[in-house]
């Protein structure tokens, strides 16, 4: 197993009673895991554009400044809300090549060779990021290609300056990228990681990027010769992508999984997304306990918050995947009869262990997501991702685009957990053109038709209990967007049947209850990079700016300010940028 999550362990120590205030705003928000991407997608809502325009730039940008995770080579989601109330969801995730198999990844005795499934060539799907923008750009944004993608192309020609942010990825991942010639030659210097204050250049992806911008994607990636360049690749390295893969990739739209939760409505991401479905699931079981007055991360409400996400993927595993290929029982899995049954299988002072066990695999925050909000209040949440850090390892010939190693997500046999410890059933069984299942879950929240909230984040399997968290502190708790995503976090998926914890997320005594009751936790390092934003107030319990005692003093709001983003602590290299 590559050491992809070796960053965690250079992550800070999360200072909950220094959480600083949400950056304040009048004219709109980004928020995103690199700097230069959050001020480029900015810069286009000054200069007009609006939330779609921005996303697009800002897709493309981290692509470049990001490129660990942001992409060209990788694919994702964009859930969205008008201004005039109109919402949707754009699927642009990767596909299986037609080529695929449901046993490509075993032996010829049945076991399952994972390694197959996360690095190399035939660890590659279709790419859908270059398709999917260039959707976003001409179904709802209103500038031109070349003015988006411009900064982009000057980032990847000229070269940017590393911070310590940005070079904290590379010094962690210098073993992996030494192995890999092709990684090596533009993300390390003479086998060393980079180090801040020194310009990163990527002449070759700066090529394609502008390929892209003078001829489209359609022209340039998928029936161009960016397109042969990575058929041609795949060829030589053993993988299945071929220019007919490409040439026959199709965005999808979908109505995105909408759910209540205490007066607030909730749109996230449908299949092949288990991510909305998996959060509203949680949401519902948890809406039959009052969890405020549990106060945050007491052992009962850690009790319930655990059994909740417990049911909820064991839900997940079995009973979702790709609509074209599976018939998703959605509106059963997040309504009320289903909620209640499972509140009623939940021991109130024993832990529940999951009937099966499996082997572990680690997990990381392997992909990146980002929120926008203009003036007008049309909103985007975006997740995309190449999967793993550095995806497949993969660069196609002098393209300069990394590409994803998604086939990874797909069930490489029945019963045998994947790269992020998720068991799976034949609901995400590989099948050619087929979308793997995901965890992605980019979110909106209203509340009396009104826009509140834009959430999302990377993670693997744990964005679905990032996500629900931002949820629960906010809701429940009255947190601060910032303190909200801040927040130590917990996990349970079920299998392996652990707890995982961030540093802080209980207290000695709290845990020894909690074992008490038969829990099993394993500490671990931090995860994920929450990028959320809260319209009309920095927490949701203190619309009254006037009550002294409703918000921290820091996080006191200056009365033109209607638009409050945080970008998680976790991630060093980002930032919320406002627009005046």
């Amino acid at each position: 197993m590559r050491l992809f999550f070796a960053l965690l362990l250079l992550l800070p120590t999360l200072a909950r009673a220094a959480d600083p205030a949400p950056v304040a705003s009048a004219g709109g928000m980004v928020v995103t895991a690199q700097h230069l991407a959050s001020e480029i997608g900015a810069d286009i809502l000054r200069r007009g554009g609006n939330a779609y325009d921005a996303a697009v730039a800002v897709g493309y940008a981290l692509a470049v400044v990001y490129p660990e995770a942001g992409n060209l080579g990788g694919g994702g989601f964009m859930t969205f809300r008008k201004a005039n109330g109109e919402t949707g969801f754009v699927d642009f995730r990767e596909k299986a090549p037609l080529a695929a198999t449901p046993t490509m990844y075993q032996d010829g005795r049945g076991h399952l060779r994972p390694g197959l499934a996360i690095h190399g060539w035939l660890s590659t799907a279709v790419p859908g990021s270059p398709a999917g923008l260039e959707f976003i750009r001409t179904h709802y944004g209103t500038l031109d290609r070349a003015t988006l993608m411009a900064p982009a192309i000057r980032l990847a020609r000229d070269g940017f300056v590393l911070t310590q942010g940005d070079t904290q990825i590379f010094d962690a991942m210098t073993p992996y990228l030494r192995r890999e010639p092709a990684l090596a030659a533009i993300f390390l210097h003479d086998g060393a990681a980079p180090r801040p204050g020194d310009r990163l250049v990527q002449p070759d992806l700066a090529r394609s990027l502008q390929q892209i911008a003078d001829q489209g994607p359609d022209r340039a990636f998928y029936h161009g010769p960016i397109g042969a360049e990575i058929a041609q690749a795949s060829k030589a390295g053993g993988g299945l992508i071929t220019e007919q893969d490409l040439a026959h990739y199709k965005v999808r739209t979908l109505a995105p999984v909408e759910c209540d939760y205490r007066g607030y409505h909730v749109i996230s991401a449908p299949p092949p997304s288990s991510g909305g479905t998996t959060v509203c699931e949680i949401l519902q079981i948890l809406s039959g306990y009052d969890l405020h007055a549990m106060g945050f991360h007491s052992a009962a409400e850690i009790h319930v918050l655990a059994e909740a996400m417990r049911h909820a993927f064991i839900d997940r595993n079995d009973r979702l995947g790709d609509p074209d290929f599976w018939k998703n029982p959605v509106a059963e899995l997040i309504g009320p009869e289903h909620a209640r049954k499972i509140r009623s299988e939940i021991d109130p002072l024993r832990a529940t262990p999951t009937p099966k066990a499996a082997d572990e695999a680690q997990e990381g925050a392997n992909t990146t997501h980002y929120s926008i909000v203009d003036a007008q209040g049309n909103a985007a949440a975006i997740t995309y991702t190449l999967n793993a850090w550095f995806g497949s390892g993969e660069i196609a010939g002098h393209t300069g685009i990394v590409l994803n190693d998604e086939m990874g997500d797909f069930t490489g046999k029945l019963g045998a957990p994947n790269m992020f410890g998720l068991v799976q059933g034949k609901a995400n069984e590989i099948a050619p053109g087929k979308t793997p299942l995901s965890s992605m879950a980019p979110t909106i929240v209203t509340k009396d038709g009104k826009l509140v909230m834009v959430v999302g984040s990377p993670g693997g399997s744990r964005i679905i209990t990032i996500v629900l968290e931002a949820l629960v502190n906010t809701i429940d708790h009255g947190m601060t967007i910032q303190e909200a995503i801040d927040a130590p976090r917990i996990h349970e998926q079920g299998l392996p049947d652990v707890v995982l914890l961030e540093r802080g997320a209980l207290s000695p005594d709290t845990r020894a209850i909690l074992e008490g009751r038969g829990y099993k936790f394993r500490d671990t390092g931090y995860w994920g990079c929450a990028e959320a934003i809260l319209v009309g107030t920095p927490a949701l319990t203190s619309q009254d700016y006037g009550n002294a005692g409703a918000l921290p003093l820091n996080a006191m709001p200056p009365p033109w300010a209607k638009i409050f983003g945080a970008h998680d602590v976790r991630g060093g290299a980002g930032a919320a940028v406002a627009v005046p």
